[in-house]
């Protein structure tokens, strides 16, 4: 039995789940993700099963794996890289780790929302280079803070925006009125009403083709002159050539990205040559505690799936299971 394995965060930290997987005796080939479409086709002709992370799983990549793929076993939350509906007629199963990560990405987005305020890597920079520089920075407490994407994610933000002084609003299309009532979170009818009204813009919105380009040049026209906007959900949700061009203007006034549209970016992306923005290169799951949560649960829904029996979580769950091993 092979299983082809690309996520690094996965094969970089140590934990119990690297037993637990080499506990079933597969072959284990390791490969450095994400994997481009060209490259993973190379690879999947010849394996049972698929431990990835942000791989390109196209529908040429599952027609030339089939039919000795088995299953796929995304380590993570998103499936926009994958064909799920190719996979779904091929009869692939697919399945992924909702629940795991949330805490470690609410960390990082008020991570990356305080450094800007605080002019945090300014300050940094000046004292090892052993000068006195300071710049005045911000409180964020009283300030408007909108969601876009009140899943998981988004609510651990809304938590501790809450426990920040922040006012919150937010938008999802299926809306918790139990939590929000909870914890004070307005509801937005738009996200145009999130655009107007918030001084920091936090996007935990799946990338589809509704969201995808959600921020651009129109609808940054549409928000408060200065706004900070955070994006630790995917790259491609907002328009790289808009926001450059907006934080050149003052329109916006930080971006911080944990996630780009090109991942990894050229030396030349013009985000990277913004002072007025921060990115960090796709780490805000990467803590040793959800690595451990992730980890745990693609190797138990890929041992699930292989044996025949139910997985935790399988994003295509009309795809039936079969025992192979």
């Amino acid at each position: 039995m092979r299983i082809l394995l690309t996520t690094t965060s996965f094969q970089d930290t140590p934990g119990s789940f690297h037993d637990l997987l080499s506990s079933k005796g597969y072959e284990i080939i390791r490969q450095r993700g994400p994997l481009a479409e060209a490259r993973i086709l190379e690879l999947v002709g010849e394996v049972d099963g698929l431990l990835c992370g942000d791989d390109a799983i196209t529908r040429a990549v599952l027609q030339k794996a089939r039919p000795r793929l088995k299953v796929i076993s995304k380590y993570g939350i998103g499936l926009d890289k994958i064909d799920l509906k190719a996979a779904t007629e091929l009869k692939i199963p697919v399945c992924f780790t909702p629940g795991v990560n949330h805490t470690a990405v609410a960390e990082q987005t008020f991570l990356l929302l305080l450094a800007l305020e605080k002019n945090f890597l300014f300050a940094v920079d000046a004292t090892r280079q052993g000068q006195w520089k300071r710049k005045t920075g911000h409180e964020i407490l009283g300030k408007t803070i909108g969601i876009i994407g009140l899943g998981r994610i988004g609510k651990e933000v809304a938590l501790r925006a809450r426990a920040f002084g922040l006012e919150v609003v937010a938008y999802d299309i299926n809306w918790d009125d139990t939590f929000a009532a909870g914890h004070g979170v307005r509801r937005a009818a738009t996200v145009n009403e999130i655009f107007a009204a918030a001084d920091y813009i936090s996007l935990h919105t799946n990338l589809t083709p509704e969201t995808r380009h959600l921020i651009n040049a129109a609808s940054l026209a549409r928000m408060k002159k200065g706004v900070i906007i955070l994006n630790c959900a995917r790259g491609e949700i907002v328009n790289t050539g808009d926001m450059v061009a907006a934080l050149q203007s003052g329109q916006v006034g930080g971006y911080g990205a944990d996630v780009l549209e090109q991942e990894p970016p050229p030396a030349d992306h013009p985000l990277l040559r913004q002072a007025n923005c921060i990115v960090t290169p796709h780490v805000s799951s990467r803590t040793f505690e959800s690595v451990q949560r992730q980890a745990t649960m693609s190797v138990k829904n890929l041992i699930a799936v292989l044996e025949g029996q139910k997985p935790l979580a399988q994003a295509n769950p009309e795809v039936p299971l079969k025992k192979v091993i």
